[in-house]
């Protein structure tokens, strides 16, 4: 007699929305994704509660959530609305045994090998790597970090990372300018400081002059028309620090599997990186260039792999009879 199918919540918690989801053996349901306004909720509890009312379930078998914000000794912290969630907390809400807590760019590593080609974009060739190679996930959005995912006999590895907050790479008079300029923002020129939202803000601001401002979409809507020299000059900027940092990442992971970039920022800017040396700013290594030749670089365009990585590490976890993760 088959196995009964096991059941599994996940939730993707972002600053402003958190999307909650039901999955069987590791695979989202699709019909059951729902989407909740952070604001006005007392905590993630309520709205876990909630969506599991909706849905009609009682207690799941696992529960596992991917937070935007630090993650530690199971203990997950929401940089932007400052809620936090324990794995007992997520236990008590979710009725589950199996808990885990990811931090968002996480989540994405354990969905890597499970998105479909659909929502996959080459930007960089590369070859196809083996299935043991190592992978990198590099997000550009809100904030900037980098995760690999490490694939070995004994399951698959996903480290936390904060890639966003080491020094921005200076190679010219014009990388000086701009890190000083951004590092009026924290003290300090972080990459984060440029590759984002608000870095792409900054670049424009640093590219115009101080009094010089627009956010972010109206500097993408500039470049679209065309009309705007500062944004053309912020947007090269930027693409060039992105194909740099990109480059630097895959020499420290070696990622031979491929690169992924997710976000929202690096989605709108997929269109401009050839225009703006996206492919020739990631490969200039010196006497390691045609070394670079070996990694593919690929956009995701799947706005669920969150929940898929949560559901694939809950059921690893549950495979191995691990209770957290």
């Amino acid at each position: 007699m088959p196995a009964s199918p096991v059941r599994t919540v996940v939730a993707d918690v972002g600053g402003t929305n958190t999307r909650a989801a039901l999955a069987l053996d590791g695979v989202v349901q699709p019909e059951t994704i729902s989407k909740f306004r952070n604001q006005g909720r007392e905590g993630l509890g309520e709205i876990l509660g909630a969506f599991l009312s909706e849905q009609r379930v009682g207690d799941c078998a696992g529960a596992c959530i991917a937070m935007a914000g630090p993650v530690m000794d199971g203990v997950g912290r929401l940089t932007n609305v400052g809620w936090t969630m324990t794995r007992a907390d997520l236990a008590a809400c979710t009725g589950a045994e199996t808990v885990a807590i990811l931090n968002d760019l996480q989540a994405q590593g354990h969905a890597v090998d499970h998105i479909s080609d659909d929502n996959l974009r080459q930007l960089v060739p590369g070859p196809t790597g083996a299935d043991h190679n190592a992978k990198l996930v590099v997000g550009i959005g809100t904030g900037f970090n980098a995760v690999p995912v490490f694939r070995t006999e004994t399951g698959r590895y996903v480290p936390p990372c904060e890639s966003g907050h080491v020094t921005f790479p200076v190679l010219s008079e014009d990388d000086m300018s701009l890190a000083r300029f951004v590092s009026t923002a924290h003290g300090f020129p972080g990459v984060e400081d440029v590759l984002s939202g608000r870095g792409l803000e900054r670049t424009y601001a640093w590219a115009g002059g101080e009094t010089t401002r627009k956010d972010s979409s109206q500097i993408m809507a500039a470049l679209e028309q065309g009309d705007d020299p500062v944004a053309i000059r912020a947007a090269e900027a930027f693409v060039q620090a992105m194909g740099r940092v990109t480059g630097d990442l895959a020499l420290t992971h070696l990622p031979f599997g491929g690169i992924y970039l997710i976000g929202g920022m690096a989605r709108a800017l997929t269109p401009h990186l050839a225009r703006f040396g996206f492919d020739e700013a990631f490969r200039a290594k010196g006497r390691f260039s045609d070394f670079m030749m070996q990694f593919a670089v690929w956009g995701v365009e799947d706005d669920f792999a969150a929940l898929t990585g949560c559901a694939q590490h809950l059921e690893g976890l549950m495979a191995a009879g691990i209770t957290h993760g």
